[in-house]
């Protein structure tokens, strides 16, 4: 009080005053103005289904035998029959962590420390042999060898989502955190620029 306020009482009240309206005020106009029902998350929803299509995508993993660039002839081959016996061994999972061991095993490329797992892959990130190869699969199916210019891939399919729209359950809850959030930003900035328009400043 004596640093701010000169030890001034009435100083110190008129502070505390005038920042209990500005926050009274901002909860009027913002806060309180700012919520959103549960049909006004719905009616967003049904407004713009632009928003809530994902496409076609796949959830696998891996298991890569990787020949060096520029090989010869005779390591091609023995790419190939590195790839012949993984995926021997691939065909006797069971399940996604029995082939991800795997993977973390004998795989050459860099997802085997994720023990062979992808993140869901749309079709188009997809090369085309393995999107042939998983349209034709159902989840828990193990490919065979599917050879990439020099390279040689086993996949296994652990989920396969079809185009469409997300359903409204799986993004309510994020909606209702977003879209009030959304509002009050654009309330906050409507009041700023009423604010600087009718206001009169003065520089000290």
């Amino acid at each position: 009080m004596q640093g701010d306020f000169h030890g001034s009482q009435q100083l110190l009240r008129e502070k505390i005053r005038r920042s209990l309206l500005i926050e009274a005020f901002l909860k009027s106009e913002v806060e309180e103005k700012g919520a959103v029902s549960a049909a006004e998350v719905r009616a967003y929803y049904d407004q713009n289904p632009a928003r809530f299509q994902h496409p076609e995508s796949f959830t696998i993993q891996t298991i890569s035998v990787l020949p060096p660039a520029h090989a010869t002839a005779d390591q091609l081959k023995e790419g190939r029959t590195r790839a012949e016996s993984a995926l021997r061994q691939a065909k006797a999972t069971k399940t996604p962590d029995e082939f991800g061991l795997l993977a973390e095993k004998i795989s050459d490329d860099d997802y085997r420390v994720m023990m062979g797992q992808h993140k869901p892959l749309p079709s188009d990130q997809l090369a085309p042999p393995v999107l042939k190869a998983l349209q034709a699969m159902k989840a828990g199916d193990v490919s065979d060898v599917i050879q990439i210019e020099q390279a040689y891939t086993i996949v296994r399919l652990d989920e396969h989502t079809p185009a469409g729209r997300a359903k409204f359950e799986d993004v309510k809850d994020e909606l209702q955190k977003e879209l009030p959030q959304t509002k009050k930003n654009q309330l906050r900035a409507e009041l700023d620029k009423k604010l600087r328009e009718n206001a009169k400043v003065e520089v000290l």
